[in-house]
């Protein structure tokens, strides 16, 4: 059987596809996944010098050993560059201070002000419930960006008088699921973040990028739910009694939602503007999201330290994974595997780029049925990144070699990671929400409720992919090139 493999693959290649599938088997498995991508880079490289050696002589003329076999010197390097370079650079800090500055929003109760604030100015509104819970999703995103938070808090709050309400129950829970992921792609980002450092391009650019395909998925969402609700009217019938809205509703709303907009544009307007680094503006977020805390009568040393502890178990889950994958593709790029992913994704449609590109993403979104989003950004974007650069994609942006085209290439990404948390069996967001749902409504209800907006995902990956300037367009403008 090997023999007859042997024909078709390498050596290397077969080893790049079985320490693909281990991992998947491992995980399976429900081994945890940094150790399933330590213990599977641990087993090749126990084979490569080990199980190998002693054969030297026999395999020469099949195996190349000098990509092959893992010499101890370079293992060593491995791990200043693990615990050197990857967890000293300044883009990383952002991380913790953007989920930081989420969950003091959280934990403090101002992100629950807006929700209360906010569900009285629609409430006399057909399927004004939604609406409540997508405007407040896209707020939330642009303030939190920790989709755990954003969910079981539109959970907790809408869900229960949607059921009051008699609305549909796959209605109301896709809807709470699928403005709650919002936080992955509009900025801050904690995934942008992720990404600037893997593809070595600027976070700020990433930002600006991500904004409008962001709110565009946010305007697709809020047309559907009005179209559907005077397509549907049941599911998402008006209050039998509706009270006016008067002055005293509005100066609640804006009391509630000015506070945390201006400090999401001072966030992102320091780093659009220049005045800020993206990690100065991480800091001035956090320090931000704890004065508005402080002054809601919220900020106590319980609060604190709950934020901090959730905040340093947050960073300290990501980058075990971040070092783990990195050792995992260090592993991968010995066998070549770069190379070898290289070759069959541009042969696969005779280095076509955008129908390469699309495959790309083809291959992101059935990834995102399998794997959380972290695993996803930090193994498949750097052995994607040279098949982008090589693809000369005529997209027109400011003037920087291959940069329009890798930050539209990140955004198109990180729309289509928007499905994973949407998708079972890894689909985070519905199980945050099954987590805080009111008896009577079941896994099965969640699941029907987030297909429209899967599609929604998709039409909104396809408007970008079509239209590249919704993500290079504001780059330009703010660096003076268009």
């Amino acid at each position: 059987m090997l023999s007859f493999v042997g024909q078709f693959l390498t050596l290397n290649e077969i080893a790049v596809i079985f320490m693909f599938g281990g991992f998947i088997v491992m995980l399976f498995r429900g081994v945890p996944v940094a150790m399933a991508l330590v213990g599977i880079s641990l087993i090749f490289v126990l084979i490569a010098e080990f199980l190998l050696d002693p054969f030297r002589g026999t395999f020469r003329d099949i195996i190349d050993f000098n990509r092959t076999g893992i010499e101890y010197q370079k293992l060593h390097a491995l791990s200043g560059r693990l615990f050197g370079s990857i967890v000293k650079n300044p883009v990383l800090v952002a991380l913790p201070m953007f989920i930081f500055m989420g969950l003091m929003l959280d934990q403090s109760g101002v992100a629950l002000r807006m929700m209360q604030s906010m569900q009285k100015l629609f409430r006399g509104l057909r399927g004004g419930l939604s609406l409540t819970v997508l405007l407040i999703g896209i707020i939330l995103a642009a303030s939190t960006g920790v989709i755990g938070a954003s969910v079981t808090l539109l959970g907790v709050m809408a869900l229960p008088q949607m059921m009051n309400q008699n609305y549909s129950k796959p209605i109301a829970t896709g809807t709470i699921a699928s403005a709650g992921t919002l936080g992955i792609l509009i900025p801050p980002s904690i995934m942008l973040v992720i990404m600037s450092d893997q593809l070595a391009i600027s976070l700020g650019d990433l930002f600006m990028g991500a904004l409008f395909p962001g709110l565009l998925l946010g305007a697709l969402y809020i047309v559907f739910i009005v179209i559907y609700g005077f397509i549907n009217p049941k599911a998402m019938p008006a209050p039998e009694k509706s009270e006016h809205v008067g002055w005293p509703v509005v100066k609640e709303v804006l009391l509630a939602v000015v506070p945390p907009m201006l400090l999401i544009l001072l966030v992102l307007g320091s780093i659009f503007a220049g005045f800020a680094t993206p990690t100065e503006a991480s800091g001035l977020g956090a320090l931000g999201a704890t004065l508005l805390a402080l002054a809601n009568r919220k900020l106590d040393l319980k609060v604190l330290a709950t934020v901090s502890r959730s905040t340093l178990n947050t960073s300290g889950y990501i980058v075990g994974i971040f070092l783990a994958a990195n050792f995992f593709a260090f592993i991968l790029r010995r066998y070549g595997g770069d190379e070898i992913i290289e070759h069959m994704v541009l042969n696969a449609f005779d280095g076509h780029p955008y129908w390469t590109v699309a495959f790309i993403l083809f291959i992101v979104f059935l990834l995102g049925f399998l794997l959380d989003w972290i695993e996803i950004t930090i193994i498949i974007m750097p052995l994607m990144l040279p098949v982008i650069l090589s693809l000369n994609l005529p997209i027109e942006g400011y003037d920087t070699v291959n940069q329009p085209s890798v930050v539209w290439f990140a955004i198109l990404v990180a729309v289509t990671l928007q499905t994973s948390f949407l998708t079972p069996p890894v689909g985070f967001a519905l199980f945050y929400l099954k987590g805080v749902c009111p008896p009577g409504v079941s896994l099965s209800h969640i699941y029907k409720g987030v297909i429209p907006f899967v599609m929604l995902q998709l039409l909104g990956l396809f408007i970008v992919f079509e239209f590249p300037a919704l993500v290079t367009w504001l780059p330009a403008y703010a660096y003076g090139t268009q």
